[in-house]
């Protein structure tokens, strides 16, 4: 696999990249929404959740934490999910202004 030369590209570009790519999977799609509904959780109502093994459940989470998506306290023996609304709110802006440039063109190809 080629190096993503990632030092080529603005920090924006690449703190989106890590955060689309955090997302690139259902599984992680459906921990996002599993957190919107319940606001906050513990490891083991997401396993009850999702047809996966507590591992890979395991695997996802860390991959949206160090995205940024989720954060994560330990409470005792568990560790309390919940989203990052910074993150969030940064995906937002992007589409959006990504919509507002679409919108400004008056023809596409």
């Amino acid at each position: 696999m080629g190096l993503t030369k990632s030092e080529f590209f603005t920090e924006n570009q690449n703190k989106t990249a890590t955060l689309l790519k955090a997302l690139g999977h259902p599984a992680r799609i459906a921990i996002v929404e599993y957190l919107l509904r319940v606001k906050t959780c513990i490891c083991g109502d997401i396993v009850n959740e999702l047809p996966l093994a507590q591992p890979t459940v395991s695997q996802h989470l860390k991959e949206l934490k160090n995205a940024g998506i989720i954060k994560g306290n330990i409470e005792g023996n568990a560790i309390c999910y919940c989203l990052d609304e910074g993150a969030l709110e940064y995906i937002n802006s992007y589409f959006g202004n990504m919509l507002t440039e679409i919108y400004k063109k008056s023809t596409c190809c």
